[in-house]
């Protein structure tokens, strides 16, 4: 888990207006194809979750890397759920040649996150506002 900030306005076509400042929690796993960034609001809130399917990170101590497999899935406050970029991965798989098993990876991928957010675990849970004011 990393607490990060945003140092730049970015304007992102699905993310609206994200300004200088934002706050978000961002889990990792070493052992799933996936990744939950957890966008804050000013006052500690969930505004919205961003998950990225890709192979499993690699962190050399400093380091944290992983290759993204462009399905996205947007989560709002809610937990109403929606899958981006299925298109870019079909044709990125077929561009880039994804094995078998990457192709079932990312796919078991999506069915987990699917169920963490109809389940409401972890990481899909509301934060309580102490926990984020200490993290920051």
């Amino acid at each position: 888990m990393l607490h990060a900030e945003f140092d730049v306005d970015v304007s992102h076509h699905l993310l609206g207006e994200i300004k200088r400042g934002t706050r978000l929690i961002e889990y990792f796993w070493l052992h799933r194809w996936y990744n939950v960034f957890r966008f804050l609001n000013d006052d500690g809130a969930t505004r919205l979750f961003y998950c990225n399917v890709n192979k499993p990170p690699e962190f050399d101590g400093q380091v944290l890397s992983y290759i993204d497999l462009d399905i996205d899935m947007i989560v709002r406050p809610d937990f109403s759920y929606e899958i981006l970029d299925s298109d870019e991965f079909e044709a990125n798989s077929k561009l880039y040649g994804y094995s078998a098993d990457e192709l079932q990876q990312a796919t078991e991928a999506l069915k987990q996150l699917v169920s963490l957010i109809e389940l409401r675990q972890f990481p899909f849970q509301p934060l309580k506002a102490d926990a984020v004011a200490k993290a920051f």
